[in-house]
């Protein structure tokens, strides 16, 4: 048995920039891995406060720390166009090398909508977001082949370029998601699935598609290279636990999809039907730190090849103190 490398998974929507570099490398002196930030352009709720440009930060905690640079989900298809999503990512690569990988979503209305125009329904987002994939490989291939490549595709279209800056081997690509059938195209084509807010009884099922499709395109190779962004609420009494899941990060509690959602302030109405009991199976709240570590155990026994922990409340040193010293040196692969 080995020792599993366990990250940090920096909320930006709670984090000011400067404390999200700051605990980022916190993180990596008390044993974390590495660090995971998520893309938005929006918090959830106005109460987190912050939506920090995910590329900025993770470039400046990149030069703070030594572990891995984890960015996701990303949506490479409304905001972002996926030719400079590609940009982005393999500047980020070349700048730590062997340090980067990228996550891609299909996009949420919270974030997506700020640039305006038609909010497609989920299929559609999901088509566009494998044809991004498509553009952002080619990209990627080209800036190590040093060869130019096209795109002509139903949403989007690449001139005759290539990747004039690039790393010697591409990010690792993964696709967020919670769905089995766009994990089954995602084993067609990616590295492997981030998984985030999905619970515990769904992700074999997501594992077994994801490598269904990879059999099914006749990639066996490498083995799958999945990530899990595991949400927890851990404070030093159960009540402080709670309350912190209900004011910091009630979203958790919200069993639909939230998807088509535009507005914080909407989140913030909605939070208020969430109840402790709405958190069940979906986010655990404790203060015994003995019930997260075996939690966090149970993730590893499916073979999740990277888990990054968010801690909702807002004593993030700590989570990271607490964690380092309890949790980490316990957890086995």
């Amino acid at each position: 048995m080995t020792a599993p490398a366990i990250g940090y998974a920096a909320a930006l929507e709670q984090l000011d920039p400067r404390e999200a570099v700051r605990l980022a490398a916190l993180a990596e002196r008390h044993g974390f891995s590495g660090t995971l930030a998520g893309d938005a352009a929006q918090p959830f709720t106005p109460s987190q406060g912050q939506a920090a440009f995910v590329w900025n930060v993770v470039s400046a905690l990149g030069a703070q720390t030594t572990g891995e640079l984890g960015v996701g989900a990303l949506a490479p298809t409304f905001r972002w166009n996926p030719a400079l999503v590609a940009q982005a990512s393999a500047t980020l690569a070349s700048l730590y090398p062997g340090r980067h990988w990228l996550a891609l979503g299909s996009g949420e209305a919270i974030s997506e909508h700020v640039v305006g125009g038609y909010w497609p329904e989920p299929a559609e987002r999901i088509n566009r977001l494998f044809e991004a994939v498509t553009i952002i490989k080619k990209l990627f291939a080209s800036g190590s082949a040093g060869r130019d490549v096209k795109h002509e595709g139903r949403w989007y279209q690449l001139e005759s370029s290539r990747l004039w800056t690039s790393p010697e081997q591409p990010p690792p690509l993964l696709i967020a998601t919670a769905g089995p059938i766009t994990a089954r195209r995602a084993g067609q084509v990616a590295d492997g699935l981030l998984i985030d807010s999905v619970p515990y009884d769904k992700l074999g099922m997501l594992l077994q598609r994801f490598t269904e499709g990879a059999r099914e395109a006749g990639r066996r190779g490498a083995a799958p290279q999945h990530a899990l962004r595991l949400h927890l609420s851990w404070a030093p009494t159960d009540d402080e636990a709670m309350q912190n899941a209900l004011t910091e990060w009630p979203q958790a509690g919200m069993r639909f999809a939230k998807s088509d959602i535009r507005s914080p302030y909407d989140l913030e109405q909605i939070a208020k039907l969430v109840r402790p009991d709405d958190f069940d199976e979906r986010m655990l709240i404790s203060s015994d730190v003995d019930a997260h570590r075996a939690n966090i155990q149970r993730y590893l026994d499916l073979g999740i090849e990277r888990i990054h922990l968010h801690n909702v409340g807002r004593d993030q040193d700590a989570f990271l103190e607490l964690f380092g010293r309890e949790v980490l040196p316990r957890l086995t692969r």
